[in-house]
């Protein structure tokens, strides 16, 4: 019997460690694919790269003994004005080791006060979390609001609460334009 069949809990596609970085590297082709296709048009964008120290969490259950200071690492790395590639790893709110890996699209924007304001998706694989998977890796799909300074900037993401998976949260994640 093999690892699938004796877990229910385990998708086709991310079973285990093994098939977390399987999905990983799907993620980047489709990164590549992207700034493949976004390179055949002229972009006023150039690149940048933006640096964070992790993330910050409001949970809506407040009664909950849960970590909101997610300290950590993270790049994200603006490929096109709609698209960007982040990855990084934290301390989350369960107090476990999360890393991840995501593709973000931000197709409707706004300046708003010398602020470039975008709103999108971002999908991405995460791992880390003890309720869900025992730990190993998922893909979920996130809202972003990113406001963006010349230097300064933040991402801002709503976690749904999945019961006895994921306690919902507004997320913030602060970070500094190094490139």
């Amino acid at each position: 019997m093999t690892a699938n069949a004796q877990d229910p809990t385990a998708g086709p596609l991310l079973n285990g460690r093994r098939n977390g970085w399987r999905m990983l590297a799907l993620l980047c082709a489709a990164f590549y694919a992207v700034t493949a296709q976004a390179e055949a048009a002229p972009e006023e964008h150039k690149y940048q790269v933006w640096l964070n120290p992790g993330i910050y969490s409001y949970h809506f259950d407040t009664d909950k003994d849960l970590r909101n200071n997610n300290f950590g690492f993270g790049a994200e790395v603006r490929l096109a004005r709609d698209h960007g590639a982040m990855a990084g790893t934290f301390m989350n709110s369960n107090d476990a080791r999360t890393n991840y890996a995501a593709y973000e699209w931000r197709p409707l924007h706004w300046q708003l006060s010398g602020l470039d304001v975008g709103l999108g998706i971002l999908v991405g694989a995460w791992d880390g979390y003890p309720n869900y998977r025992n730990g190993g890796w998922f893909v979920a799909p996130l809202p972003v609001l990113s406001i963006e300074g010349k230097t300064f900037g933040a991402n801002i993401s709503l976690i749904p609460t999945v019961e006895n998976r994921f306690d919902g949260a507004i997320s913030i994640q602060v970070k500094l334009r190094v490139w």
